[in-house]
């Protein structure tokens, strides 16, 4: 019995750990539907108008930028600030 939840222990922690690490959306590469499902009140029309706008700003610098974006506030940022980063591209 013992075992058993050590094994069942080791089992969550490791299943949890993984998606901790997997839950990372880069908002410099991610697409409209993968920022929609990142951060929370953002649909696809949102998403869309963040893509849009690093197409013509280019990269965000930081997450704290997404607020430039029309419709998208600090406490919709802090919602999800977690979930997100903004690597920059190796020049």
């Amino acid at each position: 019995m013992k075992r058993i939840t050590r094994f069942a222990a080791i089992l969550f922690f490791s299943f949890f750990s993984v998606l901790a690490l997997a839950g990372n959306v880069d908002i410099n590469s991610a697409d409209a539907s993968a920022l929609a499902g990142a951060i929370n009140g953002v649909g696809e029309k949102r998403a869309l108008a963040i893509v849009e706008y690093r197409e013509a700003h280019g990269p965000f610098k930081s997450v704290d930028e997404l607020t430039k974006v029309k419709g998208i506030g600090p406490v919709l940022l802090e919602k999800s600030r977690d979930k997100l980063v903004a690597t920059q591209a190796e020049q």
